[in-house]
């Protein structure tokens, strides 16, 4: 009776070593399978392409050109501070959605920059206030029109000023959000409406697709 009661037991044992091994290679060969996640919103270039030469100061003071922009991702948003509604949005928005990055418990988090396309108005010292309302981990950008046109017409966004009245002026300006990679090259962009899970959820699939 013990030889059998063993023999049973060995049985049973290679049975469930069997089923482990099918199941195992199940799990496996669906993971293999499976296509890796998709941004949902974002726009990924095919290939990352390298950003014009540009000299522009951010809102410390301190000279800014294309080189600043590696060694980080950055969310680049092209705006004024004297826009009364789409830039302060959409720099919230991506505060939020950076904090959001942040609850994750993602280590790499991504700087906010707004390059300024009112650079007449938006000196460093109107800048530094402004972009602190957004956090820490927010830059400004400003600097000579010429140079700013630089960036933008590498990067395909438009900008022209509005009812000109002296000082009393808007600027059109588009408002894509631009992704730069830690090379400092254009990534990806995010196009309107902006919603902070949109990039909480796409960027952390872009960041680990690199």
């Amino acid at each position: 009776m013990c030889i059998i009661a063993r023999m049973d037991s060995r049985k049973i044992f290679i049975a469930a070593v069997a089923i482990i091994a099918i199941i195992t290679g199940v799990w496996l060969s669906n993971r293999m399978l499976s296509p890796p996640p998709m941004p949902q919103t974002a726009t990924v270039l095919p290939a990352p392409t390298e950003l014009a030469e540009f000299s522009l100061v951010a809102h410390t003071g301190d000279p800014f050109t294309r080189t600043d922009f590696a060694g980080h991702w950055n969310l680049v948003f092209f705006g004024f501070t004297h826009c009364p509604d789409i830039c302060p949005i959409t720099l919230q928005v991506l505060a939020n959605a950076r904090q959001a990055m942040q609850d994750q418990g993602l280590d790499e988090l991504p700087r906010i920059v707004l390059v300024s396309v009112d650079p007449e108005r938006d000196s460093p010292e109107v800048l530094a206030p402004y972009v602190g309302h957004f956090g820490a981990s927010t830059i400004g950008i400003t600097g000579e029109l010429a140079e700013v046109r630089k960036l933008t017409d590498g990067l395909g966004v438009f900008f022209e000023k509005a009812g000109e009245d002296g000082d009393d002026y808007s600027v059109d300006h588009s408002a894509v959000v631009i992704v730069i990679n830690p090379d400092g090259q254009f990534h990806a962009l995010f196009g309107t409406p902006h919603e902070a899970e949109n990039f909480a959820r796409d960027l952390p699939i872009i960041m680990a697709q690199r």
